[in-house]
């Protein structure tokens, strides 16, 4: 049967149909509406710039004040002992909670019995507690001895002479941090997998060696945020040393405070900022150990704060390109 040449020329000369779908590659997809994500961004813009426009008008922060505050010497002084002291208690802590974590993980009921009882002591005690009781340590015990028990002592010295406030600072704060990192530092290993030990052990490699060298370096992904989260508690609890007569840099703020009683708030403030200050370096070097150690572990590494910016830059610049070629 033929057709009518007349019904293909009208195929032919028929307008294009506006309803009929458009080729794959001109279609958008459209990105599904969420308008309670844009409300509480809204909402959240809002009360962002509320607050930071109190604090900026409202004249009780007296910025000024802050200004002449911030970098003057006494401020300093005491923020280098805040480091000093915050430095020696973090090495000799992460060193005494490593020793514990080993004794609680050890073969001896007396080693465990001794790690335990340290770690539960010092947790259930306040640091304030802890290091008021060792700056009146003296009145309990005038000198200390080193010898035989109920025997004679070969070395004696007087305590009051050795036991300084840096030093009394330091070794509550050391006491206090090596409980708390016994425990993350034993979580880290007993994190690392079994077949790890059973194939060091099956290697006939030293015991001092499978831990050095295949254990710990494993178990510090894990140990390292959680004992960054105790050094910036760690940093942050400094400020209690100004009650064993140690002027960080809590306890010169505090004296300016005692003298000026007109700069408080500046002088508070001054201290707050410092500490933000610290705890956003130490979270600095927290990434970039923690992407060191990822090394091995994952099929890439976390993107460093420039790679991301670079990423969506270039995600941006790509983005506008597609605008402007629809």
């Amino acid at each position: 049967m033929s057709e009518l040449p007349g019904a293909a020329v009208s195929l032919l000369s028929a307008p294009p149909d506006d309803t009929a779908p458009r080729p794959l590659a001109a279609q958008r997809v459209l990105p599904l509406r969420r308008p309670g994500r844009w409300i509480l961004t809204a909402i959240v813009l809002v009360l962002v710039a509320q607050i930071g426009h109190g604090l900026v008008t409202n004249p009780f922060y007296q910025w000024d004040r802050f200004a002449y505050w911030f970098l003057r010497p006494t401020i300093l002084d005491g923020l280098l002992i805040t480091l000093e002291v915050a430095a020696y208690s973090a090495v000799l802590g992460l060193l005494g909670g490593i020793l514990l974590a080993l004794a609680r993980l050890s073969r001896s009921p007396v080693l465990r019995a001794v790690s335990w009882t340290y770690v539960w002591l010092l947790r259930s005690v306040p640091l304030i507690v802890v290091l008021i009781f060792l700056y009146n340590f003296s009145a309990l015990y005038k000198t200390l001895s080193l010898g035989v028990p109920f025997g004679p002592a070969f070395l004696t010295f007087d305590e009051s002479r050795l036991a300084t406030d840096m030093v009394v600072a330091v070794v509550g704060l050391s006491l206090n941090e090596a409980a708390y990192a016994a425990e993350v530092v034993r979580g880290g290993i007993l994190s690392v997998d079994q077949g790890q030990h059973e194939a060091a052990a099956a290697l006939g490699l030293p015991k001092s060696y499978q831990f050095t060298k295949i254990v710990f370096p494993q178990a510090l992904r894990s140990i390292t945020p959680n004992y960054v989260n105790q050094l910036i508690g760690l940093i942050k609890g400094t400020s209690l040393v100004f009650y064993v007569s140690l002027l960080d840099l809590f306890g010169s703020a505090q004296t300016m405070g005692s003298t000026y009683p007109g700069d408080i708030v500046p002088l508070l403030l001054v201290v707050t900022v410092w500490y933000l200050i610290l705890t956003s370096i130490v979270s600095v070097v927290q990434f970039y150990v923690e992407r060191h150690y990822a090394r091995g572990a994952t099929r890439s590494l976390p993107p460093t704060p420039l790679q991301k910016l670079r990423t969506a830059l270039g995600d941006l610049r790509a983005r506008i390109r597609r605008e402007a070629a629809l």
